[in-house]
């Protein structure tokens, strides 16, 4: 699970974790300041309603849901003698929709989906709060996604021109190389920046990530902050080392000692880290 975020929901912090790239809302919370908590997810779940919008929402979203292990809980949901926990669900059923998670910070959380639902059951007014809150997180999450997005490409973009006016004035004779073979030149360069702070080339990371470069997405795209940063200043410092005629070999090595040198700092940064 990845780090959790929170929303307050009349007087209720609800915690919100990502899992496989969707929000999982926190039952255990929802319920945490209501009379009797610790049976209210049961309750909840023994509804043959329950069960039956379950077993829908993995249909659709779940293609390893396991069908035959759902019809015998759907014939005994809403009996007397039917009990189910969030633990049972899971491990008989193999869902995805709910996550349960064990320890201090644990509970039962739900994909945002499910959520919503279970706090309809609860109070239909809770769920319309939640909804609100939840919209709320996004957008203000929307508008944080977009600023880190300005900076990086500011990060990226920072001494790019830098580095590929020194390519063109030092490395490309224009008399001799057709303009066609220009690019392969700056790939080089770039790719010799790739492998001294990622250790790989442009095509590696492809062959080593086929879902990201399916989406057109590329190693530099992957970094972090720290790791941009330092590809700025390692275009910053290739470039003038290409206008002191040192060879690829000598310029490697200098960038590598210096990615190396510059991350570990920056990574002890305390108002990088807050950045």
């Amino acid at each position: 699970m990845a780090k959790k975020r929170a929303i307050t929901v009349q007087d209720s912090v609800i915690n919100i974790v990502r899992h496989r790239e969707e929000d999982f809302l926190s039952l255990t919370d929802m319920v945490r300041n209501l009379p009797n908590s610790h049976i209210i997810i049961g309750n909840w779940l023994r509804r043959k309603d329950t069960i039956e919008f379950l077993g829908l929402w993995e249909q659709l979203y779940n293609a390893d849901f396991k069908l035959i292990d759902f019809e015998e809980f759907k014939i005994e949901a809403g009996t007397n003698r039917f009990t189910l926990s969030p633990q049972q669900w899971i491990g008989k059923t193999n869902a995805q929709g709910l996550l349960s998670k064990s320890g201090r910070y644990g509970g039962t959380f739900a994909h945002k989906d499910i959520a919503f639902e279970f706090a309809a059951w609860i109070n239909p007014g809770f769920k319309l709060y939640l909804i609100k809150e939840f919209q709320r997180l996004k957008e203000v999450e929307g508008r944080e996604r977009h600023a880190e997005w300005d900076l990086r490409r500011a990060l990226a973009a920072t001494n790019y021109r830098i580095h590929t006016d020194a390519v063109k004035d030092k490395l490309i004779p224009w008399a001799e190389v057709p303009q066609k073979n220009d690019v392969f030149i700056y790939a080089e360069e770039a790719d010799l920046i790739n492998l001294a702070l990622f250790g790989l080339t442009a095509k590696q990371w492809k062959e080593q990530h086929p879902e990201e470069a399916a989406r057109r997405l590329t190693i530099r795209d992957s970094a972090d902050t720290f790791q941009l940063i330092v590809l700025s200043n390692l275009e910053s410092l290739n470039a003038i080392l290409i206008h002191k005629d040192f060879s690829k070999k000598e310029r490697y090595e200098m960038m590598r000692e210096a990615a190396i040198t510059q991350l570990t700092s920056l990574r002890k940064t305390s108002a990088l880290q807050k950045l």
